[in-house]
């Protein structure tokens, strides 16, 4: 791709770093950017610098935040004594737009993967047994969830993390895995749908 300036260029090629954006549209951005007020590129400049050395994570569940612990941590609207353990910052959100849940989380950071590399001591673990075995009385831990990713990496994780909570006498289950809304049975992959038998419920017609 020919640049008419190198300014454009190394724009072009910083902002083609990111995740999903490739050259094109990073050059879209960009010649957008230069038709735009002066204060527009400079308020985004600033909100960029402003993210990366002011963001902070909570101390109670990782999560990103404004403060040392998260609004989530510190609101009293939400029930103490249910966990739910994520593998990422995303999962968080995901949940969260679902308005279907109303406990605290944390943030593990990634998955146990030997692949890469990643064991247990890399992960935000043994911070999220310390969290149960530290709760006080009135905000003591009943349930952990685990909301991890189908996947042998997300189901190994899942794993060590029940055996490590077998000694706090605490409740752990894990998202149900079946079918979406809306999908078709001929399109659903085996593991799924084998799932989705395993774990089905009740139907009731009332």
């Amino acid at each position: 791709m020919n640049f008419p300036s190198k300014l454009i260029e190394d724009a072009v090629n910083e902002i083609s770093h990111l995740p999903g954006i490739g050259k094109k549209t990073a050059l879209r951005l960009v010649l957008h950017l230069l038709k735009q007020k002066e204060s527009v590129t400079e308020e985004l400049s600033h909100a960029l610098l402003a993210l990366r050395k002011e963001i902070k994570y909570c101390q109670k569940c990782h999560n990103i935040s404004d403060t040392d612990v998260c609004s989530i941590c510190q609101s009293t609207r939400r029930d103490r004594s249910i966990i739910c353990v994520v593998e990422d910052i995303p999962d968080v959100l995901a949940i969260e737009n679902t308005s279907q849940y109303q406990g605290l989380y944390h943030v593990l950071g990634g998955v146990i993967s030997p692949m890469q590399g990643i064991g247990p001591d890399e992960l935000k673990i043994e911070s999220l047994l310390e969290r149960i075995r530290s709760a006080a009385e009135d905000e003591k831990v009943e349930e952990v969830i685990l909301a991890l990713p189908a996947t042998m990496e997300g189901d190994t994780t899942s794993f060590y993390i029940t055996r490590q909570l077998k000694t706090l006498n605490i409740r752990v289950s894990t998202i149900a895995r079946g079918i979406p809304v809306g999908g078709e049975l001929e399109y659903t992959d085996e593991v799924t749908l084998g799932r989705s038998i395993l774990t089905r419920v009740n139907y009731s017609a009332d």
